[in-house]
C-alpha cells in the first residue's frame, strides 16, 4: 500500500514537470542501464552503453534548448541539469575505475573537481556573487562527452583502439577539467575582491 502510494507520488510529480526537467531526470534515470551494461562488458553491451550514452548526452542541449523555448526555465531545472551531467559522468567513470579501464586518479581528480566548483558556486551565492558557466566549462563538459564514448566502446572494432584513443581523449579532458576549475576560484576570487572593493568605497 505504502509503495503504491510513494509510486503514484513519483509519477504525479513526474507528470507536472516541464517537458525539459523530464529530459533531464530521463538523463540521470540512464545511469542505470548504462553501468548495469558495461559491469556485463561484451563487444554488444558496450556499444549499447555508448548509444545510451550518446543519447543521454545529446539531451542535455536538448533540455535547455526546451526550456528557453517553452520559458520553463526554473530553480528546479537549474539545479537538476548540472547535477545529472555530473552523475553521468562520475557515475561512469567510477564503474570504469572498477573493471580497470580508468586510472582512479583521474577520476578522483575529475570528481574533485566537480565537487571543489559545486561548493565554490553555493559560497559565491552566499556572498552575493553569481559564477556562471564560462566556455572553458563547457568545452571541459563536451570533452568529457567525447572521451567516454570511446571509452564505453572499449573494444576495437574496424580496426580502432577505441579504448586506447579514450584514454588520449580523457588525459585531454583532464587538462580542461583541471584549467577550468582553476579559472572558477580565479573568477570567483576576482569579483569577490572587486565587491569588497566597492563596500569598502
Amino acid at each position: 500500500m505504502v509503495e503504491r502510494m510513494f509510486l503514484s507520488d513519483i509519477a504525479l510529480v513526474f507528470k507536472n514537470m516541464g517537458w525539459a526537467n523530464r529530459i533531464t531526470l530521463m538523463r540521470i534515470l540512464a545511469v542505470v542501464p548504462i553501468l548495469i551494461l558495461i559491469h556485463f562488458s561484451s563487444f554488444w553491451t558496450c556499444f549499447a552503453a555508448m548509444l545510451i550514452f550518446l543519447a543521454a548526452a545529446i539531451s542535455d542541449f536538448l533540455d535547455g534548448y526546451i526550456a528557453r523555448r517553452e520559458k520553463q526555465v526554473t530553480n528546479f531545472g537549474k539545479f537538476l541539469d548540472p547535477l545529472a551531467d555530473k552523475l553521468l559522468i562520475c557515475s561512469i567513470l567510477i564503474e570504469m575505475v572498477g573493471l580497470s579501464w580508468v586510472p582512479a586518479w583521474i577520476a578522483i581528480v575529475i570528481i574533485m573537481r566537480e565537487l571543489a566548483v559545486t561548493g565554490l558556486r553555493a559560497v559565491a551565492a552566499d556572498k552575493g556573487v553569481v559564477i556562471a558557466a564560462d566556455r572553458y566549462g563547457k568545452w571541459k563538459t563536451i570533452m568529457q562527452i567525447v572521451a567516454v564514448v570511446p571509452l564505453l566502446i572499449h573494444y576495437d572494432f574496424l580496426g580502432i583502439p577505441f579504448h586506447l584513443l579514450g584514454t588520449i581523449l580523457l588525459y585531454v579532458a583532464l587538462a580542461l577539467t583541471i584549467f577550468s576549475g582553476v579559472n572558477y576560484f580565479a573568477l570567483f576570487y576576482s569579483d569577490w575582491h572587486k565587491q569588497l572593493s566597492a563596500t569598502s568605497n
